[in-house]
């Protein structure tokens, strides 16, 4: 076990606005232990948290307080992310380890790596770390580790609830009926069955493959695009129709959903053009990264009718300025970056984090399936999944959420 005392700055979102919970919904979660494919869920020695608590927020604290404490370790906890006088800007300067999420993201840039110079392990509380300049860690041989596969299931069934709320033109009339009205003709004007549609996912791993399994049973044509072309007998088991490339995919696709982590291949994808390439009144959905879409594009794909309807949780910069315009584009059914930090989710993830800062601390080593950056190079599930570079450009305007 490492004697060295360290400190850990975590950042994670607001605690509600009334307060933290004095109790659930439910009396508790089913237990996951392993998840499809055979990957077993955290493992860590212990936690010091009850299963379906709120961890995300600044009070849940991951239930990592006592655990670090007990082992003399300082532990920042902070909300407050952005702009040059934030808290998260002060106290990294003599951090070892950085712990974020993506709903809430504490972007990691390379300046701000460079006034870090103690910092070594940046983690993130669930998937995707495209919050931190991964090029920079690589330059400066900081690990990365994310927890996988802890919330993908939890992506995979907000996608379906979003495809079959913009198809079913689900807020629209709900709002009628808060609204005291009975308007049914007006609900139904923009309905349609997803029944027999072409419903395609650009990235079939392991959230765009849940997201084609859960869609299989409406009776629905699956289409797929990868870089990495899925078994024959998984395309046969659900009946996929592969595409070489984004274009080609989405030119037959009714709903097209977005399942690919953001790195420099991908960012901006979904431009002015690509969009135009689409289905008249086609509709896309978008929980994977909000920098993988064109903000300008999709709004004006909404507003000429090129798309149907658009919807996600994901946006850039988080939290977004409030005159982002998917605040008020026509026909979204946006919220706030929650797909993948259900009480559910946390309990893992936070779980995850716990394991990975157990095996740092003790020097064994952490999980292929975790890692992002090592020793300098992409690694683990980061060769897989990202390439290297830099995404975090622009995500200083997230300090004008505050302003605005």
């Amino acid at each position: 076990m490492s004697k060295e005392k360290l400190k850990i700055l975590c950042v994670l979102y607001d605690d509600p606005v009334d307060g933290f919970p004095p109790n659930y919904a439910r009396n508790d979660i089913p237990n996951i232990s392993n998840y499809p494919g055979g990957q077993s869920a955290p493992t860590p020695e212990k936690i010091d948290f009850s299963p379906g608590e709120l961890l995300g927020c600044v009070s849940g604290e991951l239930g990592l307080r006592k655990f670090l404490e007990e082992r003399g370790h300082t532990f920042v906890v902070t909300s407050d992310k952005d702009g040059p006088n934030s808290v998260f800007e002060k106290e990294i300067v003599d951090s070892d380890i950085i712990i974020s999420q993506p709903f809430w993201p504490a972007y990691l840039t390379a300046e701000r790596i460079a006034k870090a110079p103690k910092l070594k392990l940046a983690i993130t509380a669930g998937i995707g770390s495209d919050h931190v300049d991964l090029q920079a860690a690589i330059d400066k041989e900081i690990t990365v580790a994310e927890v996988t596969y802890s919330n993908s299931i939890s992506v995979s069934e907000h996608v379906v609830m979003m495809i079959l709320g913009l198809v079913r033109n689900y807020i629209p009339s709900y709002n009628w009926v808060i609204k005291n009205g009975w308007n049914i003709a007006d609900c139904v004007s923009r309905s349609y069955d997803v029944e027999g549609m072409n419903v395609g996912t650009v990235a079939a791993g392991r959230i765009g493959l849940a997201v084609l399994r859960r869609m299989k049973p409406f009776d629905v044509n699956l289409h797929y695009y990868d870089k990495h072309r899925l078994p024959k007998e998984t395309e046969e088991e659900l009946g996929l129709t592969f595409h070489s490339s984004v274009e080609e995919l989405v030119k037959v696709c009714d709903v097209v959903t977005i399942n690919a982590p953001l790195h420099p291949e991908t960012e901006n994808l979904f431009d002015g053009e690509m969009i135009g390439k689409m289905k008249r009144g086609a509709y896309l959905v978008n929980t994977a990264r909000g920098k993988i879409c064109d903000r300008n594009a999709v709004a004006k794909a909404l507003e000429t009718g090129q798309l149907a309807g658009y919807a996600g949780d994901v946006w850039f910069p988080q939290p977004p300025p409030k005159d982002h315009p998917w605040r008020t584009m026509p026909n979204h059914g946006m919220t706030p970056h929650i797909s993948g930090t259900s009480l559910s989710a946390q309990t893992r993830y936070a779980s995850g984090v716990r394991e990975i800062l157990e095996c740092w601390l003790d020097n064994k080593p952490i999980r292929d399936e975790y890692l992002i950056v090592k020793g300098g190079r992409l690694a683990g599930v980061g060769a897989h999944s990202y390439s290297e570079g830099n995404t975090t450009g622009g995500s200083d305007e997230s300090s004008r959420f505050k302003e605005s």
